[in-house]
Parts: C-alpha cells; sequence; structure tokens
C-alpha cells in the first residue's frame, strides 16, 4: 500500500511516503512558509521515489493540536489531494505522532500552546498497540493531569516552555526528556498505516482538524496584566 502524509502544525514541515512498511520523508524548518512550500515537497518526495500522485492509496495528517493555520494547511491539502486521487484520508494526533517517534513506551506528549498553556497528552505502547492513558488535552503545566507509575518519557515544546512545573508535576515519575521533538509526517504516516489497514479512513470531506480551544490570543488587557 501507498501513503502520503503531511505534518506542518509546527514550525517544521514534513511529509512522508509510506510504500509497504518502507517509509522516505522530507522535513525542514520553515516558520510560517507552510504553504509556500509543502506542494513542492511532496513533488519532490514523489519524484524521488518514481510514484505518480494517481498511485497514491491514501493520504494522512497530522490533525492537530497544533498551530491553527499549520492544521489548517495539512487538513486542506491533504482533502484537495484525497478529492483528485480518490482516496480516503486518516488524521492523526499530533501528540501521538510524538510518541511513535520517541523510540519509548511510556511518553507524556506536551507541544507549547502560547498565552501559558500546553497541548498534553500522554500514551503507553503495550503490545506494539497506543493506548490513549490521557486524551488530548488543553492545561497549564502546573495543573497537568496525573499519570500513575514511574518510567515516563517527555517529549515535545511544552518541556521547553513548562519545563520545570512539568518536572515538577510529574517529580519522579520522569525518566528523561527530548525538549526538542517536533511532530514529524514519518510517525504520522506509520500511524495512519494501521487505520487504513483496519478500514477507518473517511472521505475527504469529512477530514477534521483537531482543534482543543477557539481562543488564539490574548486581548490587550490580558496581555498588559
Amino acid at each position: 500500500m501507498k501513503i502520503l502524509a503531511i505534518e506542518t502544525s509546527t514550525e517544521y514541515c514534513s511529509v512522508a511516503l509510506w510504500q509497504d512498511g518502507g517509509v522516505s520523508g522530507r522535513c525542514e524548518l520553515v516558520g510560517q512558509k507552510h504553504s509556500e512550500v509543502l506542494l513542492a515537497m511532496l513533488d519532490a518526495l514523489l519524484t524521488d521515489a518514481g510514484i505518480k500522485i494517481k498511485q497514491i492509496e491514501g493520504i494522512a495528517f497530522g490533525k492537530g493540536p497544533g498551530s491553527f493555520t499549520g492544521v489548517r494547511i495539512a487538513c486542506g491539502v491533504a482533502q484537495g489531494l484525497a478529492l483528485g486521487a480518490d482516496v480516503g484520508v486518516v488524521g492523526v494526533c499530533t501528540l501521538q505522532a510524538l510518541a511513535e517517534a520517541s523510540g519509548k513506551d511510556k511518553v507524556i506528549a506536551a507541544l507549547d500552546a502560547r498565552m501559558g498553556e500546553l497541548y498534553l497528552a500522554a500514551y503507553e505502547q503495550r503490545n506494539g498497540v497506543w493506548i490513549e492513558v490521557i486524551a488530548p488535552c488543553l492545561c497549564r503545566a502546573d495543573a497537568a493531569p496525573n499519570v500513575t507509575g514511574e518510567g515516563w518519557f517527555g517529549v515535545g515544546s511544552g518541556f521547553a516552555v513548562g519545563g520545570e512545573a512539568l518536572q515538577a508535576r510529574y517529580a519522579k515519575q520522569l525518566c528523561g526528556m527530548d525538549a526538542q521533538a517536533v511532530p514529524q509526517a514519518a510517525a504520522v504516516v506509520r500511524l495512519a498505516a494501521g487505520e487504513f489497514v483496519q478500514g477507518n479512513s473517511v472521505d475527504a470531506a469529512l477530514a477534521l482538524p483537531l482543534y482543543l480551544r477557539d481562543k488564539v490570543a490574548l486581548k490587550t488587557s490580558e496581555r498588559t496584566a
């Protein structure tokens, strides 16, 4: 099976191609220029693989949480490609993609949500399957949901901006962290492959971003306070 994946929820832009278990991909730090570089990256990826878009059998995308604009770009491009190729779509949570790429079995994934908050979730891998221990949520670092047990590994930019508070919150439960990790399309496509096999893809028109809040900026009075 051939699956194309897109991930643009952070300042990084990445694309990946799954071919019967093999994954190739590209990732670049682009700031806010996802819309300018994404299609060219996809074209280069397919060209290098000798694949035409009509040969793609599924489209996956990082559905969020993350940058509102970035998540919408990934969703919109995935919908457009899927409609053109007449294939299904799978949206993958960016926090689970962080867990997938970590190489660890017990992961607390956190992304900087701005405005003093984090997007956070926790996952544990059992028998090769990710179990959601904490559902994706929006929280302050000092009020992050509890987890039980030890041996948890922290990943994502949330551990950079809220590192001290998160370490205090989880105390000795953390065995390590990677605050530089970002969601990438290679992890998205690996997770999506299983969903396609299980028949869990949706029509392009039904593909939706995952938003955990509606408010995207502080008022002037709130910033002053």
